[in-house]
């Protein structure tokens, strides 16, 4: 009890002070949730959505691991990082295997410029898959905790419901707050368990479910490469000025705004030209990028057949033989099917001089 009751110290929290893990907290299988007390009983003083490095002792030397802090600032007595294992994982392995209560380790920071109270916007969409979920917990909790109404749409892919992080403490907040509003997509359902989210891969169709008003947000973004690419490349060809999206990243650290990488994404140009070669009718013809193969196809008297024209049935599948295209789908192929060089030609822009198999 003396703990629970120990009044606040006289300063915030500095590194040079070790933290001392206060509480583990199972969240799933491979993933839980570590809270640390600053021994002294120094305040945590940071802004929601921020990184903090922690200093591991594994065998054979000590490490350093880049988490993101899942806890707000508007509950400074702990702080916590939500840590989920990967196959090669060697620091968080042994934070799951051997981190306890009343142990401490080093940190260094906390910092990082991904947080929402730095671009305040009337509407915010956040988007997220697996542990990317934290730095949003982080701004989701700040937002809860701050007693004004927020308006927040938020998106979270994850392998299966079971895997959401975090699902239980999100709903609580929704259940109170109808300006948070959530929206699960998942891969595949629990065995066992019925599942009324959407399910499959997030897609600019289920965006646009989930958030009618996107345009309207300013956008939040965490995961994995692959599916920050995705999401940009959705905003991107649905017209999303990308001034208002924010990304963070499971690679390297970004401490400062100079630090911040350019994304440097493919945005098909209407005023740059292109050519697309159908090879099996000996027709070439000149377009923009911004013209899909399957349009340019009907224009010069070819037939594709073709169903939904967004991306999603599949039936204007063909092969791509050479040169570049740029493909926004919404599920209607598979990955094995993009490797093996096939496109959809109601939703790819040529980039440059293509050819295909029509």
């Amino acid at each position: 009890m003396a703990v629970l009751i120990k009044a606040f110290g006289d300063r915030p929290w500095r590194d040079d002070e070790l933290l001392e893990c206060a509480m583990v907290v199972p969240e799933t299988s491979d993933t839980a949730t570590f809270t640390f007390r600053a021994p002294s009983g120094a305040w945590f003083d940071y802004k929601p959505g921020q990184f903090i490095t922690l200093d591991l002792p594994v065998p054979g030397g000590n490490v350093q691991r880049t988490y993101t802090i899942s806890s707000s600032p508007s509950r400074p007595l702990s702080i916590s990082v939500t840590v989920k294992a990967q196959a090669d994982s060697i620091g968080t392995r042994w934070m799951l295997d051997h981190l306890r209560p009343g142990m401490r380790i080093r940190g260094y920071g906390p910092a990082g410029i991904f947080s929402f109270v730095e671009h305040e916007a009337p509407k915010y969409l956040f988007i997220s898959a697996g542990s990317g979920i934290t730095p949003m917990m982080s701004m989701t909790t700040w937002a809860w905790d701050s007693g004004e109404m927020p308006d927040i749409v938020f998106v979270h892919a994850a392998r299966s419901p079971r895997e959401i992080i975090f699902r239980q403490r999100l709903e609580g907040m929704a259940d109170r707050v109808p300006g948070l509003q959530l929206r699960f997509t998942v891969e595949e359902g629990d065995p066992f368990r019925t599942w009324h989210g959407y399910q499959g891969r997030l897609s600019q169709i289920m965006l646009g479910l989930m958030a009618p008003d996107y345009l309207e947000r300013e956008v939040f973004c965490c995961g994995p490469e692959p599916f920050m690419q995705a999401v940009r490349d959705m905003l991107i060809a649905l017209g999303y000025d990308m001034d208002h999206y924010h990304q963070e990243s499971f690679g390297a650290p970004i401490r400062t705004e100079a630090e911040a990488p350019v994304l440097d994404d493919v945005i098909p140009d209407e005023d740059t030209r292109a050519e697309i070669t159908f090879a099996s009718s000996g027709v070439t013809a000149k377009c923009h990028e911004t013209d899909t193969v399957l349009a340019v196809a009907k224009a010069n008297g070819l037939n594709i057949p073709s169903g939904c024209t967004f991306g999603l049935c599949g039936t204007c599948k063909i092969r791509k033989t050479s040169g570049e295209v740029h493909m926004v789908h919404n599920g209607g192929i598979s990955d094995e099917d993009i490797e093996e060089g096939y496109i959809l030609a109601c939703c790819s822009n040529p980039i440059g001089a293509v050819s295909v198999e029509v």
